[in-house]
């Protein structure tokens, strides 16, 4: 009966409210000593259903506590965050990158528009080891930004490329570059390979280079592979002393560049030892005998060699091709001074394993010289192959042999 009483009383306090008149004054009451007047406050009611307060625990045992009294209390517990609302801020670089990796190009460039942190994890150097740009029509800031960022591998032939900008005057890490067939001028062109001393990988088939280009080329001491097939804009001396200073190459195409017979002797003279694929076609008169005696001394391994649309060459130069122990793919495609008779002197290359001789022969006569040649494969491969990034024959995206991996992805419009 002791609790009903309190809502009794609180009931009956809210009644006589309600029922009073509402232009009856109510007279401010005296603040009694004891805190607000009890009259209409429930406060037995609150002191029993009121949550018990937390006593602290006092401490005032011996004589050097006596006048200071101090308290005991716990801290308060700190909110577990669950799993689904952990910060993205919370979490370590380590783990972010991992989750960039596995982003598509085109989403990782958003990413690093998403605040500061996010930017400098998006252009890290792990990330960007291999980039394919191909399909990308013009290319402006983005090149740029993808060099700078740390690339190995850049792939992005047959486009348009403007100023790529460049906020600093840093090296490029740039190992494997192509930019066969762009279009771009020529002092952007000296800008980027300027930045680039580890190029292993070069192509820049069909550009338009200059003096500065191939002394920057000369810098790169490392380079394993150069295309410059269909180039023009430097001098023979130029040319020379890019070839003395690079005597690592190994795949080398210079053909049908804008050579006169100046430039074609600089080749001969100074090819580097360590080739073991060249072409070198399409001089018509002004590759000589000389000219290719002087090679196939300077280059005793070679495997690979294209001298076709030459027509200075003669059956001469068979007993010094024979020499070459490690040829196996000779093209001598129309080079018309070779009586096609004389093909079947080729039975004497052992090792040899293809053979063009587009020009030469009749179609009816081919199936009688794949006769007398069982051994070689004759007219099989039309196009050379030596130091492009891309055969013409493969549908995949390799980069000189190298398989793309998980960044090497292609770049739509963003």
């Amino acid at each position: 009966m002791s609790n009903e009483r309190p809502f009794k009383e609180l009931s009956e306090n809210l009644e006589g409210s309600l029922c009073r008149p509402q232009r009856t004054k109510w007279k401010r009451r005296p603040s009694c000593s004891g805190g607000l007047d009890t009259e209409n406050t429930p406060n037995e009611l609150i002191q029993q259903w009121s949550p018990p307060h937390k006593k602290f625990l006092t401490s005032a045992k011996g004589k050097e506590n006596e006048e200071n009294v101090f308290v005991l209390a716990r801290p308060p517990r700190k909110r577990r965050e669950s799993s689904a609302g952990l910060c993205w801020d919370s979490l370590p670089d380590e783990l972010l990158l991992g989750i960039l990796s596995r982003l598509s190009l085109q989403d990782l460039l958003r990413t690093s528009r998403v605040c500061k942190r996010w930017n400098r994890l998006a252009f890290d150097e792990s990330l960007w080891h291999s980039v394919d740009l191909v399909g990308k029509a013009q290319l402006d800031a983005e090149l740029g930004q993808v060099l700078s960022a740390g690339a190995l591998r850049l792939r992005c032939p047959h486009t348009c490329i403007a100023q790529p900008s460049f906020k600093s005057a840093q090296k490029l890490r740039v190992q494997h570059l192509d930019l066969s067939s762009c279009t771009v001028e020529t002092s952007v062109l000296e800008d980027i390979l300027s930045r680039c001393k580890h190029l292993q990988n070069l192509s820049l088939e069909g550009l338009v280079l200059s003096e500065s280009i191939i002394h920057s080329l000369a810098q790169n001491t490392e380079i394993v592979r150069l295309n410059l097939c269909g180039c023009s804009g430097f001098s023979p001396d130029s040319l020379a002393e890019m070839l003395k200073s690079c005597t690592r190459i190994e795949e080398m195409n210079v053909s049908w560049c804008d050579f006169n017979n100046l430039h074609v002797q600089a080749i001969a003279n100074n090819v580097p030892s360590s080739i073991t694929q060249l072409n070198i076609s399409g001089y018509r008169q002004n590759l000589t005998m000389e000219d290719v005696k002087a090679i196939l001394n300077r280059c005793p391994n070679l495997t690979n060699l294209d001298l076709s649309d030459s027509v200075l060459v003669t059956t001469d130069s068979f007993p010094v091709l024979q020499q070459l122990s490690s040829l196996r793919h000779l093209a001598l495609s129309r080079c018309y001074q070779i009586h096609p008779a004389s093909l079947i002197d080729f039975e004497k290359f052992l090792n040899l394993q293809t053979l063009g001789v587009f020009g030469l022969i009749q179609d009816s006569y081919l199936p009688i010289l794949c006769k007398g040649l069982p051994h070689i494969q004759i007219n099989t491969q039309p196009f050379s192959t030596v130091a492009r990034p891309t055969l013409a024959t493969r549908k995949d995206r390799t980069l000189w042999g190298m398989h793309k991996n998980q960044r090497l992805k292609l770049l739509q419009s963003v």
